[in-house]
């Protein structure tokens, strides 16, 4: 029932974003790595539509006038809605700065399209209500959940993904066993 509001709300608030040098403090978000990569993300925007989503903002690359940044592969921040949770589009990993809507009614039905990826680095839930927080984090199957917060990362703690988003950890007492290759000398005198 707070879909409309919170789409609202969050076209807002990335209407805000600054795209640009990456050495200002006011930039948001640079440039993406390489031209071949904006095209992947383009590519994406673009399979949205055919898959039956409405670009809601951005989907197009940004041309900076600054002549230090003017060959970047900068692309404005693209908001998707329409999709189904299925889709090619909310199943592969993009890697841009691409984020698609999908109102659900219940719980359970949002584990389910979370946990329907194969994918499973991280994951985000916002509540005010820190037992549902509790439970739905205990039911997703990421290697980290961040529960109102994103990207807030303690080293001393271990971080890495579950199913196609890789094996082992780094970080904390995880990193020496994940960078430290075990070896067995045996002697008999």
């Amino acid at each position: 029932p707070v879909y409309e509001r919170f789409k609202i709300d969050f076209l807002h608030k990335v209407a805000q974003l600054q795209c640009g040098d990456p050495l200002a403090e006011t930039t948001n978000f640079g440039a993406l790595v390489s031209e071949a990569h904006l095209e992947k993300v383009l590519s994406y925007i673009d399979l949205a539509q055919q898959e039956g989503g409405t670009i809601l903002c951005g989907g197009k690359r940004i041309l900076l006038d600054d002549d230090r940044l003017k060959n970047g592969f900068y692309l404005a921040p693209t908001v998707i809605e329409g999709l189904s949770p299925y889709c090619r589009t909310n199943q592969e990993e993009i890697f841009g700065p691409v984020v698609t809507l999908t109102p659900f009614d219940y719980e359970a039905e949002v584990l389910e399209y979370a946990n329907g990826t194969p994918y499973g680095l991280a994951a985000n839930v916002w509540t005010q209500n820190l037992a549902r927080a509790a439970r739905v984090a205990e039911q997703l199957e990421f290697g980290i959940v961040w529960i109102n917060c994103w990207l807030l990362r303690d080293l001393r703690t271990p971080f890495g993904g579950v199913k196609s988003s890789g094996v082992g950890r780094e970080g904390g007492w995880e990193a020496l066993r994940f960078f430290t290759e075990a070896k067995n000398v045996c002697i008999r005198y």
